[in-house]
C-alpha cells in the first residue's frame, strides 16, 4: 500500500499580482491548490510546504520580505511541515527526503510554482528518487518566458512541462481529479 503525501511548493506572495515576480493565472491555481490541501487534510494525508527564501543580494524572494511570506490562501497548518529552500530544487540541502523516507512516503502529490522551475526540479528529483509522483496540473503556474527572440506564452511553457512530467516522470491529473 503506497504512502502519499502533498508537496505544495512556493505559493508565496512574490508570485501575486501584487509581487515582485507575477505568475499568469496565479490566482486560479491558488484557488485550485486551497481545494487540494483542503481534501490532502481530510483524507490525513501528510502536507508539506516549500518556502523559497533567496539570499539578502536578491532582488526577489528577500529575506523578511513580504514576498517570501505564503500566500494567505494556503498557509501551513501547526502541524504541516515547512520546507526552507534557497535553491531551485526543493531536495538540495534541505531535509525534504528524510522527512518523506522517515514517514514511509512512497508517492508525492505536487502543486505549486513555477511550473517550469521549482515543480519541475521537485517533480524530476522525486522521480529520480524513486517516488511515484502526481502532478495537479491545474494548482501549478509560470510565466511567460522568451529565449533566443521566441516569446513563450505561459499556458505553452505550462503544457510543455506537463507533457513531459507525463511522457517520463509523473502522472499528470486536474484539481477534479484529486477531490473526487
Amino acid at each position: 500500500m503506497s504512502k502519499s503525501a502533498l508537496l505544495v511548493i512556493d505559493l508565496q506572495n512574490e508570485y501575486l499580482p501584487t509581487g515582485k515576480l507575477p505568475l499568469v493565472n496565479i490566482e486560479q491555481a491558488a484557488a485550485n491548490a486551497v481545494k487540494v490541501i483542503a481534501k490532502a487534510r481530510q483524507q490525513g494525508t501528510q502536507v508539506i510546504h516549500v518556502q523559497h527564501i533567496a539570499d539578502a543580494e536578491s532582488p526577489i524572494f528577500e529575506p523578511s520580505s513580504n514576498g517570501i511570506e505564503f500566500q494567505d490562501t494556503v498557509k501551513p497548518q501547526e502541524d504541516e511541515s515547512v520546507i526552507i529552500k534557497n535553491h531551485i530544487n526543493a531536495f538540495l540541502n534541505t531535509n525534504l527526503k528524510e522527512i518523506l523516507d522517515s514517514n514511509q512516503v512512497t508517492e508525492l502529490v505536487v502543486i505549486g510554482a513555477m511550473t517550469h522551475m521549482c515543480v519541475d526540479a521537485a517533480v524530476r528529483a522525486a522521480s529520480d528518487f524513486g517516488y511515484k509522483v502526481k502532478v495537479v496540473h491545474d494548482a501549478c503556474a509560470t510565466l511567460d518566458l522568451e529565449f533566443n527572440g521566441v516569446k513563450v506564452p505561459a499556458g505553452h511553457v505550462h503544457a510543455t512541462l506537463m507533457a513531459a512530467f507525463e511522457f517520463a516522470y509523473a502522472q499528470v491529473i486536474s484539481t477534479e481529479d484529486y477531490v473526487s
